[in-house]
C-alpha cells in the first residue's frame, strides 16, 4: 500500500509553501497587456515593423523571440529555421549575423512590408529605450544550444539594458534560464510552461502545477507564464503565494483575458492588439 502524503488534501495554496515577500511581487514594472511577437498578426513577427505596429495600438510592452547566429549574435527568430518568416534556408544557428541581416523577413506576411529586416537584439534594445517600450524576451534555444543560448544572449541583454528597466527573460528551456541566472543574475527570469506537458520528477503526489512552481522557485524566477487553458483562480492564488507572478499566453479571447484578469492574473500575451489590450473599447 503507497503511503500517503500528509498535504495531499491541503488547498494548493498550502502545498507549494511559501509566502509572497520577493522584491518582484510588490515592486513590479511591467504592464498588464504585452503584444506577442510584436503585433505578429498585422505585420511581420519579431521585427520593429511589428513593434511599431503594437505601440500604435497602445501596448508598452512587447514579447519577442531570441537565438543565437553562428557568430553568437542574439537576433530574432522564432522558428529553429529560416524559411517561413525569411528568404533564407537552413537553421538560424548555421548562419552569421551579416547573413541574416541581408534576408528579407518581411515579404513573407504581405507586400506591404517587403525589405523589413531581421533585427539584431542590439538594434531591439535601441528601439525600446527610445520609445519608453519594456520587453518581455523568450530566450529559443536551438536543441543542444541551451546553455550557450541563454549565457549570451542574458549577457548582452544585461549590457544592453544598463541603467534602465530591465527585460523579463522567458523560456520554455529550464537549462537556458539557469545558464541566463549565472551569467546574470539581476535580470529577472520567468518559466514558461504548458501545464498539460509537466510531470513532477519528484513525488508522485506532486501534480504538474506544483512541479513548475518548484522549478521557478529552484530558478529564482520572478514569474511563470502559462498557457492560458492551465490557469485558473486557485493556481493563480498559488503561484502568488509561492512570490510568482503569473502571466498567460497566447490570449486572444477578450471574455476569457478579463476572466483571468479578475482572478489576479498580471500579464495576458496576446496577439490581437487591434481588439485586446490599452488601446481596445470596454466590451
Amino acid at each position: 500500500m503507497p503511503l500517503l502524503d500528509p498535504n495531499v488534501d491541503l488547498p494548493l495554496q498550502a502545498r507549494v509553501g511559501l509566502t509572497a515577500d520577493s522584491a518582484f511581487q510588490t515592486v513590479w514594472p511591467y504592464p498588464s497587456w504585452i503584444a506577442h511577437r510584436g503585433a505578429g498578426r498585422l505585420a511581420p513577427e519579431n521585427t520593429l515593423a511589428a513593434f511599431q505596429v503594437g505601440l500604435d495600438h497602445g501596448f508598452q510592452m512587447i514579447e519577442f523571440d531570441v537565438q543565437i547566429t553562428a557568430d553568437q549574435i542574439p537576433v530574432l527568430m522564432h522558428d529553429a529555421n529560416l524559411e517561413r518568416t525569411t528568404n533564407g534556408q537552413g537553421p538560424v544557428w548555421a548562419a552569421t549575423a551579416g547573413q541574416i541581416a541581408q534576408l528579407d523577413a518581411g515579404r513573407w506576411h504581405s507586400a506591404a512590408f517587403e525589405g523589413e529586416a531581421v533585427p539584431t537584439l542590439a538594434q531591439v534594445a535601441q528601439w525600446m529605450q527610445s520609445r519608453g517600450v519594456l520587453a518581455n524576451l523568450e530566450i529559443k534555444p536551438a536543441q543542444g544550444l541551451e546553455t550557450q543560448t541563454g549565457e549570451q544572449v542574458a549577457s548582452v541583454a544585461a549590457r544592453l539594458w544598463s541603467g534602465v528597466t530591465p527585460p523579463l527573460l522567458s523560456s520554455f528551456s529550464v537549462a537556458a534560464l539557469e545558464a541566463a541566472k549565472a551569467v546574470a543574475p539581476g535580470l529577472p527570469r520567468a518559466l514558461l510552461a504548458d501545464v498539460s506537458r509537466w510531470a513532477s520528477t519528484e513525488s508522485p503526489f506532486e501534480s504538474p502545477f506544483e512541479a513548475i512552481l518548484r522549478t521557478a522557485r529552484g530558478l529564482s524566477a520572478v514569474a511563470i507564464v502559462i498557457q492560458h487553458a492551465g490557469l485558473d483562480a486557485d493556481r493563480i492564488a498559488a503561484a502568488h503565494s509561492a512570490g510568482l507572478r503569473v502571466l498567460t499566453y497566447t490570449l486572444n479571447d477578450a471574455a476569457r483575458a478579463q476572466a483571468l484578469l479578475s482572478m489576479g492574473l498580471d500579464g495576458v500575451i496576446t496577439d490581437a492588439v487591434d481588439c485586446l489590450g490599452p488601446g481596445a473599447s470596454p466590451g
